[in-house]
């Protein structure tokens, strides 16, 4: 089995803080991400390298452990090992520990889980000292450290999930892949940055055989139109000039549909007004909603001709 230096692939030193190795992962992600290299194989390697070494590395006990080892592995080589004879059983990861509390065994495994359902996980270096899997599904996953009790049942596993201000308005349905399985999810609507959804039963399995949830961690995407404030909804609406000075009706676009809206006259710049309903739906109950709140913006008329700036000449006369 081959050592890997994750210190080397992430280009940091040893003596890194946390925040050096976190860094360095983004820099070097953004550089290799799929999306970037389109059908580059060797980019994707380097990827998955990367990924595994920062899994290791920002996590403080899988850190410790590697140090541990890497000291013993540049020690054995440093005496004229062979690298082909180094005892690696005794870092192979067992899968359980002592357990506080409650006392007994408990069952814990390190995971990242970027291939729990297929796509080619981490090196056999990582599942070997580690006894992790690495993580796809469309989405970044990441595996609880929720302890196994004596029965092994499953481990419960998060996914992020992004979806657009409308998805969240409607709801929506996304498709998992795992190989020729396919998992239809509905996200309810109401859903915000930051919400879980939980799908029984679709987590990592137990030795029992039987399955953790999974977890759909939300976030929204921001929007060009309205600002999100809990299930209210926030919005700019430019009003010409006259409208705002004489009264008249505007059309304010929501995600419901059009809808008017009154304007009274002498309305100021900057003046809000509440549309009741026309916000988000409630994630606890999808019948409520919650408001619109609309920001009136003048728009100053633009290449005037000769009248109309006499207009506004004599009316600048009429107001001194």
């Amino acid at each position: 089995m081959e050592y890997k230096d994750y210190y080397r692939i992430l280009d940091v030193s040893r003596d890194a803080s946390a925040e050096d190795i976190r860094k360095a992962y983004r820099r070097l992600a953004r550089r290799y991400h799929p999306d970037v290299n389109p059908n580059d194989k060797n980019a994707a390697e380097r990827f998955k390298e990367i990924n595994e070494a920062y899994e290791v590395l920002r996590d403080s006990e899988k850190r410790q452990k590697y140090d541990q080892l890497g000291s013993n592995w540049h020690r054995y080589q440093q005496m004229g090992g062979d690298p082909n004879d180094f005892d690696w059983s005794q870092w192979f990861s067992t899968g359980q520990a002592q357990g506080g509390g409650q006392g007994g065994r408990v069952y814990t495994e390190y995971v990242d889980l970027n291939d729990l359902f297929g796509e080619g996980g981490f090196s056999d270096f990582f599942q070997n000292i580690f006894g992790g899997r690495a993580s796809s599904m469309g989405g970044t996953q990441t595996g609880h450290r929720r302890p196994f009790g004596m029965a092994g049942g499953g481990r419960d596993i998060e996914q992020n999930i992004e979806v657009t201000l409308e998805e969240a308005y409607h709801g929506t349905t996304r498709i998992l892949q795992s190989g020729s399985r396919r998992l239809e999810v509905r996200i309810p609507p109401g859903v915000q940055t930051g919400s879980r959804v939980r799908v029984a039963g679709e987590g990592e399995p137990g030795r029992d055989g039987s399955r953790g949830d999974l977890y759909l961690i939300i976030n929204v995407r921001p929007h060009p139109t309205y600002q999100r404030d809990g299930n209210n909804l926030r919005m700019r609406l430019p009003v010409d000039l006259y409208t705002l000075i004489l009264g008249g009706e505007v059309v304010v676009p929501t995600l419901k549909g059009r809808v008017s809206l009154k304007i009274p006259a002498e309305t100021r710049s900057g003046q809000t007004f509440r549309l009741r309903g026309q916000g988000m739906p409630s994630l606890r109950n999808s019948s409520e909603y919650g408001d619109l709140i609309v920001e009136v913006q003048p728009v100053i008329p633009q290449k005037l001709n000769e009248r109309e700036k006499e207009l506004f000449r004599e009316l600048a006369e009429l107001r001194k």
